[in-house]
């Protein structure tokens, strides 16, 4: 009993990163305030140039999706972004890649970034360095074949479940961790509440820097979207890519980022 004892304290002394697999979350954003993680999580994050939040000085917006399958509101995403002019990321996986691989040229064609979600969407803490790897390789390849994009820089955990482990391997490779700021439950496809559910969350939470996570399974989502940019554009926001944040970041000279 004594050694279970001290065994637990150890633990409780470890750092939080040491213990166990996280899941992304923190307090939602309100009035405009940008949501904060806590220093321990910021610090780990920062280590691995990790991050969820853009400059919280400017009222810049970077849109991020997540798409696991299709479920038909991709095409209807991409429209309203090709004629708002909005820059966004796709986060996909091998599934997407598979299913649906001609809207995926599309977003790539139309100037979006096209991220790394995992190619089987497995809870990536659980799973060796070298699955890990392979995992992100393999999306890697199927997007620069089917796409030609050469570069794959940013990628999202499934569920967003993470350790240092993977943040450590994912840079290793190259990779930037994407987390979110905004986000809320968007991705239950029978459960869709209709377009002013999504507006209202997003509008309730949005604040300057705000890294905002939907999903493009969600009806509710692509009815509002017009919607969203407009309104925020009235409010002075302005929609930014990744790379626009990075090259902000990083304070280097586009051509060098793009090598």
């Amino acid at each position: 009993m004594k050694k279970m004892v001290i065994f637990f304290f150890f633990l409780l002394c470890l750092p939080l990163s040491q213990v166990e697999a996280m899941s992304w979350g923190f307090k939602r954003s309100e009035n405009h305030i940008p949501p904060a993680a806590g220093k321990q999580l910021d610090e780990l994050l920062a280590k691995y140039d990790a991050f969820y939040l853009g400059d919280p000085t400017k009222k810049y917006i970077y849109l991020t999706f997540d798409n696991g399958y299709e479920n038909g509101y991709t095409a209807q995403i991409l429209d309203v972004l090709k004629q708002k002019k909005v820059p966004a990321t796709f986060f996909v996986t091998g599934h997407y890649l598979q299913s649906a691989p001609d809207l995926v040229k599309r977003m790539v064609n139309e100037g979006h970034i096209v991220g790394n979600h995992s190619w089987h969407h497995p809870d990536l803490t659980t799973v060796s360095d070298e699955k890990l790897r392979e995992e992100l390789e393999m999306v890697r390849k199927k997007t620069e074949l089917l796409t030609g994009q050469k570069h794959m820089r940013y990628m999202r955990p499934p569920r967003g479940v993470f350790d240092e482990r993977t943040l450590a391997v994912a840079r290793e490779l190259g990779y930037y961790h994407v987390f979110w700021s905004l986000a809320f439950v968007d991705w239950h496809v029978h459960d869709q509440k209709g377009w002013s559910y999504a507006y209202n969350n997003v509008m309730k939470q949005i604040h300057p820097g705000a890294i905002i996570l939907l999903h493009t399974v969600s009806k509710d989502n692509a009815d509002a979207l017009a919607k969203i940019i407009d309104d925020l554009r009235k409010e002075g926001y302005v929609f930014k890519s990744l790379d626009d944040f990075m090259l902000q970041k990083m304070n280097v000279p586009t051509w060098l980022f793009s090598l």
